[in-house]
């Protein structure tokens, strides 16, 4: 998939293109359907599937007080992008003069400057243009006029529930993570690098990974997970903490994970751990003694979960 930073920089329009836009952040199994259609109906045309996605957040720029957290990295949304067929994915710089465009400005001016549109695919609730004012009946008027066809998708249910950005948010900040895996389509998962803690695991007999997520990114409560992270090819069952420690008097949040049956030294690598189940919020207890025990049953419960795990054992986890 070719990856372009700007509309504006592509020196020549791109011939035959069948467009799907919209933030797309999480790739949920909602924008999956829209992005499998489009290119379906690219291969159908013989055309290019190409995406446009935007960078950063529009609510980031134009109310960042409302700023959302992020549910996935712009490295990961590319990568599922690319796995869903995508021939081209364009990552539109979000400022302010952009969301000054109208809908009619938006695609006459701006993407069919540079793009050869013959069709165009999105979801039922897609908005653009300046105050989101452009609908999918605005895009189905332009397109009556330009001459571009318009597919509209969804909405996808999942739990009896329309999935969404916001739900997907919702769900992973309630701690339910496997209410997450059934509206992702796969686990929730957090990218951080490795970096240096206090070494305080390793003396009860539990050494961590520290991770250091990326600022913004979605993280769910506090508590213990069991998880799997992926590990030079393979996947490593271990339980995850997200706290600040209260039984060491700790006031800084921290996210921590240890690995079952793993031996190395991982310090300064990306880590990618999948949410499987939380096993229990954080507590406070008495002492290292208290603690240690309770972290040895976490170990034997996330053995037992990952353990039942089909999709886990099937991929030989």
């Amino acid at each position: 998939m070719r990856v372009l930073r700007h509309l504006s920089r592509v020196a020549q329009p791109i011939p035959r293109v069948v467009l799907t836009l919209g933030n797309f952040d999480g790739v949920h199994v909602g924008h999956q359907a829209i992005l499998r259609r489009a290119v379906e109906q690219a291969r159908a045309r013989g055309a290019r599937a190409v995406a446009l996605t935007f960078e950063p957040h529009p609510i980031a720029v134009l109310a960042p007080d409302r700023a959302p957290p992020i549910v996935q990295p712009l490295h990961d949304r590319l990568a599922m992008l690319r796995a869903l067929g995508l021939d081209v994915c364009v990552v539109q710089r979000f400022t302010r003069a952009f969301a000054g465009l109208t809908p009619e400005e938006f695609v006459d001016d701006f993407v069919r400057r540079h793009l050869e549109l013959v069709h165009v695919v999105v979801g039922y609730n897609v908005r653009f243009g300046r105050n989101r004012a452009g609908t999918v009946d605005t895009l189905r008027a332009l397109g009556a006029r330009l001459g571009f066809g318009v597919d509209v998708v969804g909405p996808v249910e999942a739990d009896g529930q329309h999935v969404s950005s916001s739900l997907v948010r919702e769900v992973v900040q309630s701690g339910d993570v496997r209410q997450a895996r059934r509206l992702l389509g796969r686990p929730y998962a957090l990218r951080g690098r490795v970096v240096v803690g206090d070494r305080r695991g390793r003396t009860l007999g539990f050494p961590t990974a520290n991770l250091h997520p990326r600022p913004r990114l979605l993280l769910p409560p506090d508590g213990v997970y069991a998880v799997s992270a992926a590990i030079d090819g393979r996947h490593v069952p271990g339980v995850l903490n997200i706290g600040v420690r209260p039984t060491f008097g700790g006031a800084r949040r921290t996210v921590e994970v240890h690995l079952l049956d793993f031996s190395g030294d991982l310090y300064r690598r990306w880590l990618v751990v999948e949410f499987v189940e939380r096993l229990r919020g954080e507590c406070a207890f008495s002492g290292p003694e208290a603690l240690k025990a309770a972290i040895a049953a976490d170990v034997a419960r996330a053995r037992h979960v990952l353990a039942a795990e089909p999709t886990l054992a099937a991929a030989g986890r």
